[in-house]
Order: C-alpha cells, then sequence, then structure tokens
C-alpha cells in the first residue's frame, strides 16, 4: 500500500486573492460547481487535466520565514525569461537570480504573499542546449 499527494496546501492570509492569483500563473480553475468567492477561508484551483490542485487556507499568521517547501515552475513552451516576465507582470516579485552564462540555473521569485517558487528552462530549452553540446 502507498499514498499518493491529493493535492498541495498553500497557507496564506487571503485564500480567495492568492487562489485567483495562482490561476492565472498556472493556468489552473476553480471547480465551476463550486467557486472560490471572497472571503472564503479555503479556496482550490485545478489543473486543466485534473491532476493536481492548489488548496489555498487562511491561516491567522503571516509568512515569517523562507519556505520550507515550494513549487519549481517549467514553462510549458517557450523560454524561462519570457515566464520570468509575464510572471513579474502578473505581481510576482523577484527574490534571487540564479542564472548561469551558459543559460542554465532558475530564478526564485515570491508570490504576492511572499511564498517563494522557482522558473526553470523550459523543455524545449533544455533540448535546445543538449543538441548543442
Amino acid at each position: 500500500m502507498t499514498s499518493f499527494i491529493s493535492h498541495t496546501t498553500v497557507d496564506c492570509t487571503d485564500a480567495y486573492t492568492l487562489s485567483k492569483w495562482w490561476e492565472k500563473a498556472l493556468d489552473y480553475r476553480e471547480n465551476p460547481d463550486d467557486p472560490n468567492r471572497p472571503g472564503d477561508e479555503e479556496c482550490p484551483i485545478f489543473s486543466a487535466d485534473g491532476r493536481h490542485s492548489v488548496l489555498f487556507i487562511e491561516v491567522p499568521d503571516a509568512k515569517q520565514v523562507k519556505n520550507r517547501i515550494h513549487f519549481d515552475l517549467r514553462p510549458v513552451e517557450g523560454a524561462r525569461d519570457k515566464e520570468l516576465n509575464r510572471l513579474l507582470e502578473l505581481g510576482a516579485t523577484q527574490v534571487s537570480d540564479l542564472r548561469k552564462p551558459d543559460g542554465s540555473g532558475w530564478v526564485v521569485l515570491a508570490d504576492p504573499e511572499g511564498n517563494e517558487f522557482c522558473i526553470l528552462r523550459s523543455h524545449q530549452e533544455l533540448a535546445a542546449a543538449a543538441a548543442q553540446g
């Protein structure tokens, strides 16, 4: 017998607002039969295929230190830097730039409540780098 991850939970101070931000960042959706509303203390969002969900739960305390667990995002298509710009335009904050001159590495960002996450190169970029050498 084993277990599987039912969903990923993110503690936050405003579940509705943060769920809406991550919906845009991940292209996830809420359940149309049970939509999230302002003031809801729990707001789930789901991947288009329904295989993954993120649950935002309001907690009384604000984030204090670095996350112990975080998302590593990889663009579905296109380039890491283009996705980086899109996320910054959505309201992410750049925390650390760990890109290397050869194009490898990642960028650490924070969502509007300060939860860190990383943006990696896309599979297309990785394949192109591997083909070059």
